[in-house]
Order: structure tokens, then C-alpha cells, then sequence
């Protein structure tokens, strides 16, 4: 019996012509055990091991009912069965049509699954590949995870099946066709038109974007309508996008794109949209220490300078205060349409502590407030409303002398009674005066008429003119002339001296006087001169008796 069965056997084998290594079909009866069972319509049933039919990513492509091309690796096992393989029939297949491509320098297709060291592995149906990193595009690639994992064309430069060695090149794939498919591309391109393209590098400053055998420059500009700090806010390599040709320059194959000029621009009728002192709610976009960027809507951005956030602190920290992505009101305080900057304000929405202060005192009234600071010019008063005022060191005190002791008198945190002399709202100034809590000794002088005698003491002797001190906020000037010069030479320094008033100088403060001629003086003049003499005489004897 058993001879009988295989007689029938090899006449089935010769009848089909069948042996070691031919390719034969088979159909797919079963899956099970990590095993493919195979009916090829020999003398038994094949289990191929499931591995041989997975693809790179580990998935498994084939399913029961399926006719699949397998080789013959032995037609006895030992235990009756059939050996047959799924991979060897594939390699035997792919490299057919390798030698092939090679031979005849056909495109064929591959997908890059791994790099390697000087390149990448590329599976061809199943065979492992060499992809040299110097032969992946025409151009330097910095970013090849766009070309990672998808089917591409290749051309086979090299072909070694003895040692199981492949070398592709997708540079040379392309380069042929490259000239061809420009010119295509050529002629679609023009000024105005919209085509689809590839992110192919991000950078600061803008994307390449690959339109098909040329690349285009999108600048960060003109990807959106807002302010990007980088590209990659809105854009992803690989990604495929719409984009608008802006400029072409057919001579150096120069391409400029815009993104943003397939949507309306949002400055268009902008002034009409957001008058000034329009109060509007957004987003804080930015930070920096000199304010913060907010959103009023898609495409359309202010800033709000340090100086616009608080009424009180001009120095504030935008870091401190706000957070990125905080919604916020503000209020149009400017908007420049041509440099595309709006200028907005924060502390516009909360009452002006000025207005407030300006509605509530007026120029005259008497005010307490606490010592915040003093300083070379003046001090700084501080009032509950929030907001400071500043008495200049001129208006401390009538006392020409105040300079000096200013610290002695004024301590940092007592409170003080001042006099309001100017209220600014719009330069947010407070003027303040102590020494207009009394009145002006120099009022009284203005009442005295010419030729009024008064004693004042010398502070100072010049060549041509000498101060002096009438009270201690008032000065006094007397010219030295030749009538005069004889008496002067007896007058020293905190001498108190007899004056007349010529004239009364009231913007600058200054009371013009000249000398008064009496008799005391005259004959101090003679008793100073005569003990001059004898002094000279006695000081002659004693240098003639020696």
C-alpha cells in the first residue's frame, strides 16, 4: 500500500514539475500555534513559522483562503511533511526583480525603517537595504523623520546576492525626474497663486517649505497675523499646507510664500473696529520687563507698556503680576495702522487715583500726608489715596539756609502739613509747599518806600559788590563805587551795617541798598585813621631807638 502511495507521489511531483527550490502556490488553510498551515497539493500539509510572513512592523499581512507563492526547501522532513518557505519565495521573487531594476536601472519602491551607522535601513518587499545618508535627497536633509516610515523610490547602485549586500540610492531616484517636474511645477507657480507644499525645515526666522523638486521660504512674517516666536507655534514638519505665492524670481528659482495671505487681514478697517478708549477684554501672548502682549482676537495683538499698568507703580514687574494665557481687560490707547501696533492700557479700567485726588483738594488747600522719602531735591509726601506729592527743596522753608538741614529737621515717616501749590493729572504731579504755610517776610518789604533805613549784616564783599543779610530769607546788594570806597574799606565780614533802600528787586527776591552817611560813621572813619597814625609813629620810634 505504501508503495503504491508513493508511486502516485512522484508521478504528481514530475507531473508538475516540482523540486528543491522551485516556487510554488499554496493556500493559506490555517493559522495557529505561531504557525501558517499551508495546502500547496503535495504529499502533506506545510506549517511555515508565522515570523516569515510579518512585515517590518511586526504585523501580519495574510489571512485564511489566501493563495501565497512559497519555495520548496525539502520535500521529506523526516516526519512525512513538506518543507516549504514564505521568505525564502519572497527573496527569491524580490531579488528576481532587483536584478532586474539593477540591470536595467528601474525605479524601485522601499520604505526607510531604521538609521544605521552612515545611513539607513530601507525594506524592499520584505529584503533589508543600504541607504548611504549622503544619497537620501538632492539636497542636505537635517531632519529625515519626514522621509522616515513611507514608501519612496529608490534606484539599485549596487547588487551583491552572494553576499546578501544592496545598496540603493534615493538621490539618484530623483534626480532624473527632478528637471522634468520642475519645469511641471514651473508653470504652475506665478505671483498670486495657491499651492500645496511640504514643511521641510523650521527655523527662527521662517520654514522651508518643499513645493516638488523646489523649496520655498515662508518667513516667520508671513505665517500668521499675530506675532510667532517661532514657527513651529503653527507649523509641524511634514506637515502639508496651503500657501500663497508672494514673490517669484524665475531667474534664481527664488520662491517667497505667505500663509497668512489666504486669510483676511484682521488690521483691515482696524480703527473703525477699536476706537480709542474702547475697552476690550483678551489674552496675555507674552511677557517682557517692559509690558505685556495681549491678544484682542485672532491676528491681532497690543502692548501694554509698564507705564500703562498701574496709575501708582511706574516701575512694576509683568512677571510679578500676570501669567501667560490670563484673560484681561484693557483699553485702546493708540493704534498705529501702517506699523501694526496697538497701544493699550490697564490701568485705564480702574479709577485714576489723580482725577480722583484733583476732584477732592484744589490749589491752596492745606493737606497732612507721611514722609515717604527725601532726597537732594526736595521730599517726597505720600497721601492715603494712594499717589505722592513732592515739596521741592525751595519750597521747604524762607530760610535761604534750609539746604542744609533739611535731614535735621524732616525724619522719613511723620506726618506733616503741607500746602497743595499745583495739581497735574495728566503728568500725574503734585506740587506741594511748607513754606507757604506762612507768609512771605519778603511781603512786608514791598511796603517799605525808598530811602527806608535798615540794618542788615555783611555776608560777603566782593570787588564791585557786597551781600548782605537783612533777615534770614532776604537779601541785600550794595554796588561799590567811588563814593563809597573809602567807607567799605572799614566794613568787615558780620559787620552790622546802616542801609538805605534804592530799589526792591521782587522776582528775583533781592533788595537793592546803598551805604548810610552819618556822622557816627564819619568819625569812626577819623578815630580809625588817626589810631592808624599813631600806630605807624610809635611802630618808626622803636625802630629808630634800636
Amino acid at each position: 500500500m505504501i508503495d503504491i502511495f508513493d508511486k502516485l507521489f512522484n508521478k504528481i511531483i514530475k507531473k508538475t514539475k516540482t523540486k528543491y527550490g522551485s516556487i510554488i502556490k499554496g493556500k493559506v488553510i490555517d493559522i495557529k500555534n505561531n504557525n501558517v498551515i499551508i495546502d500547496s497539493g503535495l504529499k502533506s500539509e506545510s506549517y511555515i513559522p508565522i515570523e516569515e510572513f510579518k512585515n517590518y512592523k511586526g504585523k501580519i499581512k495574510i489571512k485564511i483562503k489566501d493563495t501565497i507563492k512559497l519555495f520548496i526547501d525539502n520535500f521529506e522532513s523526516g516526519n512525512g511533511q513538506t518543507i516549504l518557505s514564505r521568505e525564502k519565495a519572497k527573496k527569491y521573487e524580490i531579488w528576481n526583480n532587483l536584478e532586474t531594476s539593477y540591470t536595467q536601472s528601474k525605479i524601485i519602491k522601499g520604505i526607510i525603517t531604521n538609521r544605521v551607522k552612515g545611513g539607513f535601513t530601507v525594506d524592499v518587499d520584505g529584503v533589508k537595504s543600504f541607504l548611504p545618508g549622503s544619497l537620501i535627497d538632492i539636497k542636505p536633509v537635517k531632519d529625515t523623520t519626514v522621509l522616515e516610515g513611507k514608501l519612496l523610490d529608490f534606484k539599485v547602485i549596487k547588487l551583491d546576492k552572494k553576499n546578501n549586500n544592496i545598496v540603493l540610492s534615493r538621490k539618484a531616484a530623483i534626480i532624473n525626474d527632478n528637471n522634468i517636474e520642475k519645469k511641471k511645477l514651473l508653470k504652475k507657480i506665478y505671483e498670486g497663486s495657491v499651492i500645496k507644499g511640504i514643511v521641510k525645515n523650521l527655523t527662527d526666522y521662517g520654514a522651508f517649505i518643499d513645493l516638488g523638486n523646489l523649496d520655498g521660504l515662508l518667513h516667520i512674517t508671513d505665517i500668521s497675523w499675530k506675532r510667532i516666536r517661532h514657527p513651529n507655534e503653527i507649523l509641524k514638519i511634514g506637515e502639508e499646507i496651503k500657501i500663497k505665492i508672494i514673490k517669484f524670481d524665475k531667474e534664481k528659482n527664488r520662491v517667497s510664500l505667505g500663509l497668512k495671505q489666504l486669510t483676511k487681514d484682521p488690521w483691515k478697517n482696524i480703527k473703525n473696529k477699536y476706537p480709542k478708549n474702547t475697552k476690550i477684554k483678551g489674552k496675555i501672548t507674552n511677557l517682557t520687563n517692559y509690558g505685556c502682549f495681549i491678544e484682542i482676537k485672532e491676528g491681532i495683538e497690543g502692548l501694554a507698556h509698564i507705564s500703562e499698568i498701574d496709575w501708582i507703580n511706574k516701575n512694576i514687574n509683568p512677571f510679578k503680576i500676570f501669567n501667560i494665557g490670563q484673560k484681561i481687560e484693557a483699553v485702546i490707547l493708540k493704534i498705529d495702522k501702517t506699523k501694526r501696533r496697538i497701544s493699550l492700557g490697564i490701568k485705564q479700567c480702574k479709577p485714576n487715583p489723580w482725577i480722583n485726588f484733583s476732584k477732592k483738594y484744589n490749589k491752596g488747600d492745606i493737606i497732612k500726608g507721611k514722609i515717604k522719602s527725601i532726597t537732594d531735591f526736595g521730599i517726597f509726601i505720600g497721601f492715603k489715596e494712594g499717589i505722592d506729592g513732592l515739596i521741592h527743596s525751595s519750597d521747604i522753608s524762607w530760610n535761604i539756609n534750609n539746604e542744609f538741614n533739611i535731614n535735621n529737621i524732616y525724619k522719613k515717616g511723620i506726618t506733616i502739613k503741607t500746602k497743595i501749590l499745583q495739581i497735574d493729572v495728566n503728568k500725574e504731579r503734585i506740587s506741594l509747599g511748607i513754606k507757604q504755610l506762612k507768609e512771605d517776610p519778603f511781603n512786608k518789604y514791598l511796603l517799605f518806600k525808598k530811602n527806608k533805613l535798615i540794618n542788615c549784616k555783611v555776608i560777603e564783599i566782593k570787588k564791585k559788590l557786597i551781600k548782605v543779610l537783612i533777615e534770614d530769607s532776604i537779601i541785600g546788594l550794595i554796588n561799590i563805587t567811588k563814593d563809597n570806597k573809602n567807607i567799605i574799606k572799614n566794613i568787615n565780614i558780620n559787620n552790622i551795617i546802616k542801609t538805605k533802600i534804592i530799589k526792591i528787586d521782587k522776582n528775583n527776591r533781592l533788595i537793592n541798598l546803598k551805604i548810610f552817611k552819618d556822622k557816627t560813621i564819619k568819625k569812626q572813619i577819623k578815630i580809625k585813621e588817626k589810631n592808624c597814625f599813631n600806630t605807624m609813629i610809635e611802630a618808626f620810634k622803636k625802630a629808630k631807638s634800636k
